[in-house]
């Protein structure tokens, strides 16, 4: 039987931040500035090292890791108390390069099932909202900008999947 090509949908953003790429590396990858977007959550930083994020919410694996320019890592949602989770894999990707004193940043998640598009759109371009606004030494609470990128989006904050 002859293989088949399947289209699939990703979500990418670029956003140009501010420097220096090493203080927004940072927050990609350390654990105390994590907090300051993702929650609780932690890198292990090297290819095969674990990642949890959100309490142990979302669990993957580090698949690239070179610092200040790549880190991509899988990405998996899980329930409280799941050891199996009931979504399927994703594959997370931040690139960053240096633009003058600031730095690119793009993020591409892929790949995402149809019914999650909206929702995942609007919670990475929270996401990416908090990071800025951690670069600028600002701290906004995440639920003070979900209800603005979720009108964006179109996402019903009490529908969420």
């Amino acid at each position: 039987m002859k293989g088949e090509i399947v289209a699939e949908s990703a979500v990418r953003f670029v956003r140009v931040l501010p420097g220096p790429i090493d203080k927004a590396w940072a927050f990609l990858t350390e654990t105390s500035r994590l907090a300051e977007w993702y929650g609780e959550g932690r890198i292990e930083p090297r290819e095969g090292g674990a990642v949890s994020l959100m309490g142990g919410h979302v669990r993957g694996v580090v698949t690239g890791w070179r610092p200040q320019e790549f880190l991509a890592y899988t990405w998996n949602v899980f329930a409280p108390g799941e050891a199996v989770s009931r979504f399927p894999v994703s594959y997370l990707e931040f690139t960053l390069a240096a633009e003058g004193k600031a730095v690119r940043l793009t993020l591409t998640h892929r790949p995402i099932p149809q019914p999650m598009q909206n929702q995942t759109a609007m919670g990475w371009h929270t996401m990416l909202d908090l990071v800025e606004a951690g670069l600028n030494d600002e701290f906004p609470k995440r639920a003070d900008i979900f209800p603005t990128n979720a009108a964006l989006y179109g996402v019903d904050m009490n529908n969420l999947r």
